[in-house]
């Protein structure tokens, strides 16, 4: 118990355990501030434009029970909600990615110049392969 315990420890100390960790505490914030930007500003205004109440009201009856709480609904509002909200955090993901890659990728340098002692190596192999 005592060996589990000390390689516990050691995977969650580890830099990549704990970089995950706080990636997925940002993740999870970062998706609560985009499902509330849908929510709450972006969804409103396009419920405004088509003239709907609630765009997560929107729905059709499959099955009718008789009774509202017994009915059957498909609640394609919601699930359009839900296209946006991943589409949205997919777009910051991206630029975000790019933006990282950006600054990973080395800077192009310029060729050193070639020494004299080269050039002058390069003109004879070019006189001899006319030769």
């Amino acid at each position: 118990m005592k060996k589990f315990v000390e390689e516990f420890k050691e995977f969650a100390l580890k830099g990549n355990a704990m970089d995950l960790a706080v990636g997925m505490m940002i993740g999870a914030a970062f998706g609560k501030i985009v499902s509330s930007l849908v929510n709450d500003i972006l969804m409103p205004l396009i419920a405004a434009i088509f003239r709907i109440k609630d765009f997560t009201a929107m729905k059709t009856l499959l099955v009718d029970n008789g009774a509202e709480e017994l009915n059957v609904y498909l609640n394609y509002g919601t699930f359009i909600q839900t296209i946006i909200d991943f589409f949205i955090i997919a777009l910051c993901i991206f630029f975000i990615v790019k933006a990282i890659n950006k600054l990973r990728k080395p800077k192009e340098e310029a060729a050193p110049a070639k020494s004299d002692e080269v050039v002058a190596l390069e003109t004879i192999i070019d006189l001899l392969k006319k030769k």
